[in-house]
């Protein structure tokens, strides 16, 4: 669970350390400037901007159901983050699995990539697929 938080706290410890310096150095506005950029890259590198994520077992469960595809991720991956921006509101059409969250979901990505944890690794009709282009994802989207 640490492990999920561990860059999103390092960033904001960091722009926390920056804004004192600038505070010490006579500089509030630069200080506030500085804390709220480090503190939008925080968000931005946490699990906060992601969809739910569910296990594979529920993921592969409801994928059978409705025929969504399933997004195998993990929190601070630029790609990832990529892949969600980039989809907007259509990244809730989607089953979402952090890999760092359930194993499982690591084994199956590993399984998919002959050993590695490349994600996003997204499974349209159980076809897996390392890191796609977002505008073929939203094309497979039912």
């Amino acid at each position: 669970m640490l492990r999920r938080w561990m860059l999103p706290i390092l960033f904001l410890a960091l722009g926390l350390a920056a804004a004192a310096r600038q505070i010490a150095q006579g500089s509030p506005v630069a200080a506030v400037t500085l804390l709220l950029i480090f503190l939008v890259g925080a968000v931005l590198l946490s699990p906060l901007i992601f969809p739910r994520s569910v296990s594979t077992a529920e993921a592969l469960h409801r994928s059978a159901a409705d025929g969504r595809p399933i997004v195998y991720w993990r929190p601070g991956c630029r790609f990832c983050m990529r892949l969600r921006t980039r989809l907007g509101r259509h990244a809730y059409r989607m089953h979402w699995v952090d890999i760092w969250s359930d194993p499982d979901g690591a084994a199956a990505v590993r399984a998919a990539t002959g050993g590695d944890e490349t994600v996003p690794t997204v499974v349209v009709a159980g076809e897996p697929h390392v890191n796609p282009d977002p505008r073929w994802v939203r094309a497979q989207l039912p």
